[in-house]
């Protein structure tokens, strides 16, 4: 239907114009240095340079996470959603029951108690979206994560156990 709109409208939905500007204003165009270049701007835009040691001695270590809470949490994430890097989506997880779900269970409390995420968790694709048309500075686009979902899962028990306790 999207793609019947836009041959009766005659618009397209975005117009990329191939190329981006590097931090001294020069176009690129190689491909290789675009992504260099967006990189680059990745890493500075979530650079935290506090220095603040973010260790947590001396809090007491939660209960461990149970199955409820597990399986509340997928239930309510939205469907249809793009996957992360894992291309596990939402439907997948909401239909894993018995051996599977806590297999999944086991590595979410392992994960929490030693504070050790596995780095296929930690990754994420980025998507560029530029704000408006024809747009060639990194911050003239809207960045967007796509994250694995069962990173998310771990997130939002963790987010939800925090609110219940301020």
């Amino acid at each position: 239907m999207y793609k019947r709109i836009q041959e009766i409208t005659g618009r397209k939905a975005s117009s990329k114009s191939g190329c981006i500007k590097s931090k001294d204003g020069s176009i690129i165009m190689e491909k290789d240095k675009k992504l260099d270049r967006w990189s680059e701007y990745i890493s500075e835009l979530f650079d935290d340079d506090r220095n603040e040691d973010l260790t947590l001695q001396g809090i007491p270590e939660g209960p461990e996470i149970m199955r409820e809470e597990v399986e509340n949490t997928i239930r309510n994430m939205k469907t249809g959603k793009a996957t992360g890097p894992d291309m596990i989506s939402t439907e997948m997880m909401q239909a894993l029951e018995g051996i599977e779900l806590d297999a999944i269970i086991k590595m979410l409390n392992t994960i929490y108690d030693t504070g050790e995420i596995p780095k296929e968790m930690l990754q994420s694709i980025f998507i560029t979206l530029p704000k408006k048309q024809g747009a060639t500075e990194c911050e003239k686009h809207r960045t967007i994560s796509l994250m694995s979902h069962m990173t998310k899962v771990l997130l939002r028990i963790i987010m939800k156990r925090i609110r219940n306790n301020v």
